[in-house]
């Protein structure tokens, strides 16, 4: 009896506060981090833009995708527009409204086929991770060039 009675002054207190009913507010796009794995841009035959999911069991950070991404597609039909190297790594810096990568490469090393390859990998992990899709993306040569300077966005994201 005394469980039914501190329910009812519970029940009575929470309905006498004075606050209505209100509407469910939005919270935006939910973060979709879970991910079979990482999903990098190569080139297929006609030189477009194609998806490829590496299968990491995870999504990883935009650096460990630029690393699959530099090591090329494997052994996939796909093709690269990015020189093969010894490095394997880019330096990743986030800002609020940019994604910055240092890439190890001259910028006559990318092809700009190459270079939307670099940004749409950049965005994918960043929106897989509850980015926007509407960050910009920098892609920094080893050499200074125009390439370095140009914020870009991905044509196949957003």
């Amino acid at each position: 009896m005394r469980r039914a009675g501190t329910a009812a002054a519970v029940l009575a207190l929470v309905t006498a506060c004075g606050a209505g009913p209100s509407e469910v507010a939005g919270g935006g796009e939910a973060p979709t981090g879970v991910a079979p794995g990482v999903t990098l841009y190569f080139l297929d035959a006609q030189g477009e833009l194609t998806a490829q999911v590496r299968e990491t069991g995870r999504l990883g950070s935009i650096s460990e995708a630029m690393s699959l991404l530099l090591s090329g597609p494997g052994d996939s039909e796909l093709d690269t527009g990015i020189a093969a190297t010894g490095a394997q790594r880019m330096t990743v810096t986030v800002r609020e409204d940019e994604i910055e990568l240092m890439t190890p490469l001259a910028a006559d090393e990318v092809t700009p086929a190459g270079i939307d390859q670099i940004v749409c990998t950049a965005l994918a992990v960043h929106v897989q991770s509850g980015g926007s899709p509407d960050t910009g993306v920098r892609v920094r040569f080893t050499l200074p060039s125009p390439e370095s300077d140009e914020v870009r966005g991905c044509p196949v994201i957003g």
